[in-house]
Order: structure tokens, then C-alpha cells, then sequence
């Protein structure tokens, strides 16, 4: 199995799939990682994997899949951020098994997937994915959206990242023992390709913070689970490479530019 860093590198999000159901022992496996996944923002998800067939579940971008798998959470604090982690963290898992996923949100037939989900009044259902065995080939019009979105681009390293303060560019070569989980965090997918993460390295401790850029909606704010997709690759690699630390929320004071807000820190063990 590959370790996560090649698994980030590697994963693609998938539209085209093969249009067979999921393999009896690979069904089991989406099961048991979808039930055990935890997350650092003490706030519960509940996955489910539902069957297109059975709920009647559609999205026009999709072509192929079988079933999806949807996650739920209490409007609570830290629910988006919490939500985006721990989905973030499935797809990956099923990237290692070979599997297809891509988180989507407008483009769903959202009332069959929220009664599929039974999503209460107090919960939200931002996302879902479809799972599968990708095609050999992605539709022409999946490659479009990929060329039209810019998928496969990202802001460089220093224009997201900053030493002290949001004044100071911070290179991958001054990064230290943060850069690895930092590139990581820089390939994460997010809401058409806008990137919100930015983060500033002082001393033993990265603070994370969200650069809005999309509005909030029923949904909520979308961009958090985009920032919790990328805490998810931070801490993961982290983890890959012994780096032991933990996500704290004390916010550092640090001035902001207009419309970025502190989202959490990465406390690293001295």
C-alpha cells in the first residue's frame, strides 16, 4: 500500500466510472472505513453508503456510479471543518484501495440525497461522492470541466504560506519540518479550484486560516469544509512522517488581510 503522501500525489478526483457495482470485499471496506473514521473537532459524522438504484440518486456531472457515499452533521460549531476532514480522510482511503470519489455539492439531486440521509432540521448534508471503479477513459466533458477549473493547478508554495506573519512569504526550502505536510495541504481539492488556505509558520506552531471567497449558504460555509479537506492532508502526513503535534483553536492575534479568518493551529511537540 502506498504510503499518503504518494496516495495525495496520485489522487484524481472521478466523474466517469465503469458502471459496475462495488465488489462484495470492497463494499466491506468502504463500510468499516466510513465507520470508523475520527476526527480532532470533537463533532460526530455520520456516513452512509446509499444505493443509486434503491434512493434514486442523480448527478449530472456523473456518468456510471452505482452508489454514493453521503456524511451528515449537527449544525454545530466547527461542523463544516469537522465534516471536510473526515470525508476528506475516506476518499483518501479509498484512493488506496483503488476506488473513484469526488466530493460534490451543488451539482447532486439534493432532496433524494438528504431523505436518503434523513437529514434533520438541525443538519446539514454539504457534500457526497460517488464511489467507484474509475473508467479507463474520463468523458469529454469531465476532461473539460478539469481544463475549464484549472484541477491540476495550484497557488505557489509562498503565496499561501507565511513565516511570522501574513507580511512574509515563507519558502518550501524555510519550511523545515513543516513542508511535507505543507505541499500536501497545498494538493488539496477544493470548491472550483479556489484554494482559501492560507497559513503562517511561527516558531513550533502553523496557524491556519480561511481566505473567503465563496458566499455562505443553506449549506453553510463551504469553504470550511474545503479547509477541513486540507487540515486532513496536513495532519495525515504529519503522521506519516513523525511529526507528532496536535490542532488546537487559540486564536494568534495575527493581523489578517480583509476577508481571512483564523480557523485553527498546528501545535507541534517539542
Amino acid at each position: 500500500m502506498e504510503g499518503i503522501v504518494e496516495t495525495i500525489k496520485g489522487r484524481q478526483s472521478v466523474r466517469t466510472f465503469e458502471g459496475r457495482p462495488l465488489l462484495p470485499e470492497d463494499r466491506a471496506y468502504v463500510e468499516s472505513v466510513i465507520g470508523s473514521i475520527e476526527t480532532p473537532f470533537g463533532v460526530p459524522v455520520e456516513f452512509r453508503l446509499l444505493s443509486v438504484a434503491e434512493h434514486g440518486l442523480k448527478s449530472p456531472v456523473v456518468v456510471g456510479a452505482h452508489d454514493y457515499v453521503a456524511a451528515k452533521v449537527d449544525r454545530v460549531q466547527g461542523a463544516e471543518l469537522a465534516l471536510g476532514f473526515a470525508f476528506e480522510t475516506f476518499c483518501l482511503r479509498a484512493a488506496e484501495r483503488g476506488l473513484g470519489t469526488v466530493l460534490l455539492a451543488a451539482s447532486l439531486s439534493r432532496k433524494s440525497f438528504e431523505k436518503a440521509m434523513e437529514v434533520g432540521p438541525n443538519e446539514v448534508m454539504p457534500v457526497a461522492s460517488p464511489i467507484g471503479y474509475p473508467a479507463a477513459k474520463p468523458t469529454l466533458r469531465e476532461s473539460m470541466m478539469r481544463k475549464a477549473l484549472k484541477s491540476d493547478e495550484r497557488l505557489p508554495f509562498s503565496q499561501v504560506f507565511y513565516s511570522g506573519s501574513f507580511g512574509t512569504p515563507l519558502s518550501a526550502s524555510d519550511a523545515g519540518r513543516f513542508e511535507a505536510p505543507l505541499q500536501m495541504l497545498r494538493l488539496a481539492p477544493s470548491a472550483t479550484n479556489k484554494q482559501p488556505w492560507r497559513a503562517v509558520v511561527h516558531g513550533g506552531v502553523v496557524h491556519f486560516f480561511e481566505e473567503r471567497s465563496i458566499k455562505e449558504s443553506a449549506l453553510g460555509d463551504i469553504q470550511k469544509v474545503d479547509m477541513g479537506i486540507a487540515l486532513s492532508h496536513f495532519c495525515l502526513t504529519a503522521q506519516e512522517r513523525g511529526l507528532e503535534g496536535r490542532l488546537i483553536t487559540r486564536d494568534p492575534a495575527i493581523a489578517t488581510p480583509q476577508g481571512t479568518e483564523y480557523i485553527a493551529s498546528f501545535e507541534a511537540a517539542r
